[in-house]
């Protein structure tokens, strides 16, 4: 049966999303649904669903329900597949419950409900941050192989609750001439795949304090976007890992879609990673699912 629904196109740095609210939790978004909403040509366009839900109206929102943030991201990936995390998106949505008068900031951080945990959002310069929480660098190398940069390549593997995988090229020449319309491959190919982030360091390095870097990337369960948020923060921390420990905690990432900045701060004893940027909403409109 069809269903007419409402939706907003946002996105954060040219990586887009179709915002699908469904603030009583009754819309049954199917893998098809989001494959042809996100279908650039046959549907609204998009690198992926932010469904806006109560976070007690999702069974994955429990422990969100729990920790105090009432609404829940169900980010969806363009073809359909389950996403854990966004840091783009965890922007845009913000953006989009603070115009719909849904939520506002107050005195404590906006809670956000995610597959990686609550996630905390604060107004700033650059439009909005958002603590991305703890991240894990995994051991060993995962060679990387991809058209246009010749001999395969190892990546570092980081986990922000979303896997990925970071690989350093030489120069901005290599950069520009990979080819990222296929698929990089992985070996060992992570068991859920990985978004695989490109990166060139500035020269210099660092300027007053600040690191700065460009980016591109092949995000899982999409390809290559103009930007991705957490690919961003992941850039930024394997390229201070690989600079040693005088490499600063403030960085500058250019990417495709324009600038994000990342931080890296001490939360309660624990090393956290928050990525700042803008989040712009585009338009609205309503859509027929069948």
């Amino acid at each position: 049966m069809a269903r007419t629904v409402p939706f907003t196109k946002g996105h954060g740095t040219g990586n887009d999303f179709v915002i699908v609210p469904d603030t009583d939790g009754e819309l049954d978004l199917t893998a098809d649904h989001v494959a042809i909403l996100c279908d650039r040509r046959f549907g609204i366009g998009g690198d992926g669903i932010l469904r806006v839900v109560r976070s007690r109206d999702i069974d994955a929102g429990a422990a969100a329900a729990a920790a105090g943030a009432e609404w829940f991201m169900d980010y969806r990936n363009a073809d359909g597949s389950i996403a854990e995390m966004c840091g783009n998106g965890v922007r845009v949505f913000a953006r989009y419950l603070v115009d719909a008068g849904l939520a506002q900031f107050g005195d404590e951080p906006l809670k956000i409900g995610t597959r990686a945990g609550v996630k905390t959002v604060t107004p700033s310069d650059l439009g909005f941050e958002v603590d991305l929480g703890a991240w894990r660098i995994d051991p060993g190398d995962v060679l990387v192989r991809a058209r246009g940069i010749g001999a395969p390549r190892p990546g570092m593997s980081i986990d922000l609750g979303n896997p990925h995988v970071v690989v350093a090229l030489p120069d901005e020449r290599e950069l520009e001439t990979l080819d990222l319309t296929a698929l990089p491959q992985l070996h060992p190919e992570p068991e859920h795949g990985a978004n695989v982030e490109f990166v060139v360091p500035a020269d210099p390095l660092v300027r007053d304090g600040v690191g700065s870097i460009r980016m591109r990337v092949f995000e899982r369960g999409v390809g290559e976007t103009l930007s991705c948020g957490t690919g961003v923060a992941a850039a930024a921390l394997a390229v201070r890992e690989w600079a040693g420990p005088a490499a600063p905690t403030h960085w500058r990432v250019d990417v495709p879609g324009g600038t994000l900045g990342v931080r890296m701060v001490e939360v309660d004893g624990e090393q956290h990673v928050l990525l700042s940027g803008p989040a712009t909403l585009v338009y609205s409109g309503q859509v027929t699912l069948a």
